[in-house]
């Protein structure tokens, strides 16, 4: 059927995003929904609602993606973080609710499939993605293919028994607690009043201020710390960054890039490049919808 249709959905801590995406990654109609926290009953009826704003006769199906932990073989989602989502079969509840087949996927492997097709990592035969937002998810496809049970890079331990992590996690320690947006007002804060986020943090820099410059300097050489660990593992071709956040650019890149050609080894550090994301807020959208596509096959 070369006239079939999926719609796509990123679910995120602040915002819910929903498309109609063709199958070649091309989104046709986008809607724009805040993300319910008040519940989880609350939630799903926000992430149906705005599935329900797009369906049509031409979807043939839907894709999640989700800030969560998935059981694929099950079709739950076994817990979230940053938003109340919870042992809950929800790709059950879903298929009953929209009448079509529902996928499900974290949103960082959703974001890291749709920039190896349609962004950044075309081409490339294996990329690592990290999305830096609310939290820091991620995403690897190794040799061409998504690698489905990930999805949790931003809980990746950086430093033993350090910063608190944040929403429902009750580790230390975690990358999400350094290189995150979050983690970035809060420092933001520390040096200039509560009223400055990371937004006004990038700006202040664009701006020359040298505090400003220096805190993201250090977010930077945190995020190449990180960075040189997933190049030791999975030696890609290339590493995405993307999400609000990575409009830091090279405040944030260029120390990540010193950073992972120092700890990461010899030759893949070499042969790696750190670049931002192309597709933007669109990528989780795609990236949900390429899963559904694929599991329709």
């Amino acid at each position: 059927m070369t006239d079939r249709r999926v719609v796509g959905v990123d679910v995120g801590g602040t915002k819910i995003l929903a498309g109609i995406v063709d199958p070649a990654g091309q989104i046709e109609h986008r809607r724009e929904r805040p993300t319910d926290l008040d519940s989880q009953e609350r939630l799903i009826d926000e992430i149906g609602t705005a599935v329900d704003e797009l369906l049509d006769d031409s979807v043939a199906a839907v894709g999640l993606g989700l800030p969560s932990r998935i059981d694929q073989q099950a079709g739950r989602v076994d817990g979230s973080v940053n938003i109340p989502l919870a042992d809950v079969p929800l790709r059950q509840l879903m298929t009953e609710r929209f009448g079509r087949p529902v996928a499900l996927e974290n949103d960082g492997n959703a974001a890291a499939l749709a920039e190896h097709r349609a962004g950044a990592g075309r081409g490339a035969r294996t990329i690592v993605m990290l999305t830096l937002g609310t939290g820091v998810g991620g995403g690897v496809v190794l040799d061409g293919r998504l690698l489905r049970d990930g999805g949790e890079l931003g809980h990746t331990v950086l430093v033993y028994d350090g910063l608190p992590c944040q929403g429902t996690c009750t580790g230390r320690g975690h990358l999400e607690a350094y290189v995150s947006g979050t983690a970035a007002a809060k420092l933001a804060q520390q040096a200039f009043g509560p009223a400055v986020d990371a937004h006004r943090l990038v700006r202040l820099a664009a701006e020359g201020d040298a505090t400003a410059i220096e805190i993201l300097d250090g977010i930077g050489r945190k995020l190449g710390s990180a960075i040189a660990g997933f190049v030791n593992i999975f030696r890609p071709q290339l590493v995405v960054i993307g999400g609000g956040f990575a409009s830091a650019g090279d405040f944030l890149l260029g120390p990540a890039r010193e950073t992972m050609h120092r700890d990461a080894l010899p030759p893949a550090n070499e042969r790696v490049e750190i670049v931002r994301a192309e597709l933007g807020t669109a990528a989780g959208v795609i990236g949900a919808a390429l899963v559904a596509y694929d599991e329709l096959g």
